[in-house]
């Protein structure tokens, strides 16, 4: 058979819109992640105020008073709780989405997946760089903080992007979730692999147990809270004493769950899995207490007003993090996108243009949940840096979200006025029929 002609060919297309079910499931987990994304801003301002007040003491006594019970390192102050155990449940959710969107979403093919991925890859390693260059002077321990600037916080953006966009198409935000999704990957493995505590391998092998245990629950779709919370704080339990962060123990219990159902004596029509039962419980939990209550124990910094703001922004580990968030963000994203749609002859969806995807790019700067937790295990709360690193994770998401609102509001415009031709033009062609019918 005779080759087609080029212009008959298939063309792979980015930014597709998505299969109807994948549209209605991102659609839900969008919806969620604004309204979390709002208490996120609320608790962020609350904390800031609190911590900048006259009454700022009170606040910095209520971060640090301990509670638990001194076995297994579990005598801790509330604001590592709020770090360590709530954030294990939002880690949770992101392992929960992840395996989802690679077994049953419509990242589980390569066509699909590959663009993401790039950007989020890019958007990891080149803020990595730009930051490190501008601290390679600065020391070891400002070379330390390399990969804070590295996460883009899902929620926060979403809220943003609800905020100043309600005629672009799904298939950016779709492309933004995901993003994010694979970005928290990405940040878990860094967490796991290069900020380590004291290690201690015995307790972490101990962990494995527990976690086999859970696994065998799930995957005979066992539900049961009150089996499986006490053997899931056990594996976060060990996670945390082995010297591992215990956030990871929350996406090794995400990955635990089957995402579709067993076909055994089953067959196709048994359903899915749990993965879809548990993110639709626990995404609620994530976006609406765990992390607006980690951002609010984290993000009350005391800036000391415009000198204090002047006085950290002359830290090279400040600038760094701004640089890397507004320009080293967007660059890694947008450079990565271009880079595999040249090299694989691909092209943009029909009515996008590449303005939209440097508007999502700028958006991918706003880091903050998993920029602030990685800027407490760079440096911890008793150094200077650590102040200066999240007056910076503020500022350069600031920026981010404000220079992706003037491209991104422009391009709803656009879309808007689009909307309201086509709605004009019923029958379609071309002309709006208040003129054809004068």
């Amino acid at each position: 058979m005779a080759t087609p002609p080029p212009a008959a060919q298939a063309v792979a297309r980015i930014f597709k819109r998505s299969s109807y079910p994948e549209h209605l499931r991102i659609t839900a987990i969008l919806r969620k992640e604004t309204v979390g994304g709002a208490l996120l801003l609320a608790a962020t301002m609350a904390a800031l105020i609190w911590a900048n007040s006259a009454a700022s003491q009170s606040y910095f006594s209520l971060r640090d008073l301990s509670v638990g019970v001194d076995f297994l390192g579990l005598d801790l102050s509330l604001g590592h709780w709020a770090a360590d155990g709530l954030l294990a449940i939002f880690f949770f959710v992101a392992g929960l989405e992840l395996k989802r969107e690679f077994i049953a979403g419509d990242l589980r093919t390569l066509n699909r997946a590959i663009v993401p991925v790039a950007a989020a890859a890019g958007g990891v390693a080149v803020p990595a760089v730009l930051y490190s260059l501008l601290n390679t002077g600065a020391g070891a321990e400002a070379l330390h903080g390399w990969a804070i600037p590295t996460a883009t916080d899902i929620a926060f953006a979403l809220a943003v992007l609800a905020v100043i966009s309600t005629h672009l198409p799904a298939a950016l935000r779709t492309f933004l979730l995901t993003l994010a999704v694979v970005d928290d990957l990405i940040a878990i493995a860094i967490i796991a692999i290069f900020y380590p505590g004291e290690l201690h391998l015995q307790l972490l092998a101990l962990a494995l147990l527990p976690l086999a245990l859970f696994t065998f629950l799930v995957q005979k779709r066992i539900r049961s809270w009150y089996l499986l919370l006490p053997v899931a704080f056990t594996v976060w339990a060990l996670v945390h004493a082995s010297g591992i962060h215990a956030t990871v123990a929350g996406v090794l219990l995400g990955f635990a769950v089957p995402v579709i159902r067993s076909r055994r004596g089953g067959g196709p029509e048994a359903g899915p899995g749990l993965a879809e039962h548990f993110e639709h419980r626990f995404r609620p939990l994530s976006a609406g207490i765990a992390v607006p209550a980690f951002a609010f124990f984290s993000a009350g910094v005391a800036i000391g007003g415009t000198e204090g703001f002047v006085s950290a922004m002359r830290d090279s580990v400040a600038v760094g993090i701004v640089v890397a968030l507004v320009a080293g963000k967007a660059i890694g994203v947008f450079g990565a996108t271009v880079l595999v749609t040249k090299t694989t002859k691909a092209k943009l969806d029909d009515g996008l243009a590449w303005v939209d995807v440097a508007g999502l790019a700028l958006m991918s700067g706003v880091g903050f949940t998993v920029s602030l937790l990685i800027s407490e295990l760079s440096f911890g709360t008793d150094s200077p840096h650590d102040d200066h690193a999240k007056v910076a994770i503020l500022t350069g998401s600031l920026i981010s979200a404000l220079l992706a609102a003037v491209v991104l509001r422009i391009r709803n415009r656009h879309y808007r006025r689009i909307e309201e031709l086509e709605a004009l033009d019923a029958d379609g062609d071309g002309i709006p029929d208040v003129f054809e019918n004068a």
